[in-house]
């Protein structure tokens, strides 16, 4: 029986179909061992690593980094058996006669995802939230073999072997698509080890990453590296500074235009916006609040010795609005269904973020349930991963309910568009200093804009506006509030 094994792109989660290779983490050649990452994937949801199903080496990469590729299409081969010898021809056949009987370790890799829903990717066989096994959606059998749609200016890929070869399975040509080497550096032409944030602060610093020698794990370049390398260029020489508008400069063509593929979190973005935005009907309510009260609780609160290492921000105190304002109105956290209004008895709390990768829009799950605390841990939590491109696909789905902050950018509130299946979102305004009549008299007091945007059909205007106005009361005297609401 043939040793060679032909790994499949997996499902990663919530049925997509496709996802665009980042990095390969392995190349030609390379003896891997079961649960090493072998390549970066980022489909419509979020960017993972996926691990190895099998150990061996590494005999063939099928598409390069860049290739957008369907789920259940093979994207490298591993000879599972590489002590045993050169490989014969005999040993290769029909798909079915290529494959051995596998190990026990194979066995403990190969799951079928949990009716429940979609595993966040880790090591395979390992434990997971609940107490399932920590797999891949897809790494089950297949019944079927999944056919690629043909796309215009599609190629073979030029290291593919086929499955059902006659002849010996030889390694990659000379010039086979791998990735970076583990210092880093890319060979002539080649990519650097780099995920996409590092990747979009590099540019945005005017960092040439080709130059760098990484510090990640197998020599990928780390945030810290391109903010040194940054740090030291602006150090030695002033004039350097301006080489970064030239690198922006060198991305348009001659007609003077970019061209930007639509793909990855963008292209989800646009289709959900596309498709709530002309399914339900949306009605957005304004409402303009003096929170100094608030501010000053916020400062109160970090003084205190058990919150001085928590990161407190005024988001904060709104997601916290929000949640109690929640359980006043539990109808705004629903979903329409068609025949039925779905109220849930639950609050995912989705908070938008801006990345390198696009708008994404994590939730902290059953946030309801969270003391101020561990809202505040869990937001910190979310931030965090969310910057460093960590963000799974078990971390952006099921939402109930979303804030949008839009004050970090200096705008005053705006109309948002609702994520679907849910019912409302809220847009939180930049906090100003601004003339206000406080007690008879005109004063300078601390104040924001919310934006509350519903879906008419499940939250008439009567609600829409209890339930933002709660919110509004809540940030007005929040300790006032707590006090009243709990």
């Amino acid at each position: 029986m043939s040793r060679i094994k032909e790994f499949n792109l997996p499902d990663l989660g919530e049925g997509l179909t496709e996802g665009e290779i980042l990095a390969w983490l392995v190349k030609v050649g390379d003896v891997i061992e079961l649960n090493q990452p072998i390549v970066e994937v980022e489909t419509a949801k979020a960017a993972v690593e996926i691990p190895a199903k099998w150990a061996g080496q590494v005999q063939a990469i099928f598409h390069p980094e860049g290739s957008t590729v369907e789920v259940g299409t093979p994207i490298i081969a591993i000879d599972t058996d590489p002590g045993a010898g050169p490989i014969e021809a005999s040993t290769t056949g029909a798909p079915d006669a290529a494959l051995p009987t596998p190990s026990a370790a194979s066995l403990a890799a190969v799951q079928v995802a949990p009716a429940e829903g979609a595993v966040e990717p880790g090591l395979i066989g390992g434990p997971a939230p609940g107490g399932r096994t920590a797999v891949l959606v897809g790494y089950g059998p297949r019944s079927t073999t999944a056919k690629r749609r043909p796309r215009r200016g599609d190629t073979p890929a030029p290291a593919q072997v086929p499955a059902q070869a006659a002849a010996p399975v030889a390694p990659a040509p000379p010039a086979p698509v791998v990735a970076a080497p583990s210092n880093g550096h890319a060979p002539a032409g080649g990519p650097v080890l780099a995920k996409p944030p590092v990747r979009k602060l590099a540019k945005d610093l005017g960092v040439d990453l080709s130059t760098l020698t990484g510090s990640g794990p197998l020599g990928s370049v780390t945030r810290e590296d391109v903010q040194r390398a940054a740090s030291a260029a602006t150090a030695a020489a002033e004039p350097l500074a301006v080489s970064a508008p030239a690198t922006v400069a060198a991305s348009f063509g001659a007609d003077r235009e970019q061209r930007i593929p639509v793909k990855g979190v963008r292209k989800l973005t646009a289709e959900n916006m596309s498709r709530s935005a002309f399914t339900a009907p949306h009605v957005t309510e304004f409402l303009t609040v003096d929170v100094t009260r608030a501010m000053k609780a916020l400062e109160r609160l970090r003084n205190r010795r058990e919150w001085r290492d928590v990161r407190v921000s005024p988001l904060l105190l709104v997601a916290k609005a929000v949640l109690l304002a929640v359980k006043r109105h539990p109808m705004v956290n629903s979903t329409w269904a068609g025949d039925e209004i779905v109220v849930k008895d639950y609050v995912n709390l989705g908070i938008a973020a801006a990345t390198g990768r696009g708008l994404i829009v994590p939730n902290i799950k059953d946030a309801g349930r969270l003391s101020l605390r561990e809202l505040a841990d869990a937001m910190t939590a979310l931030v965090q991963t969310a910057k460093a491109g960590k963000t799974s696909p078990a971390d952006m789905s099921g939402g109930t309910l979303t804030i949008t902050n839009v004050g970090v950018f200096g705008v005053d509130t705006g109309t948002p568009i609702l994520p679907p299946g849910e019912s409302a979102i809220l847009a939180f305004g930049a906090v100003r200093e601004m003339p206000w009549v406080h007690k008879g008299k005109v004063k300078p007091r601390q104040v924001t804009t919310l934006g509350l945007s519903f879906d008419h059909r499940i939250i008439d205007g009567e609600l829409g506006s209890k339930f933002l106005r709660d919110i509004g009361e809540f940030l007005a005297d929040p300790e006032a509030a707590l006090l009243a609401w709990t």
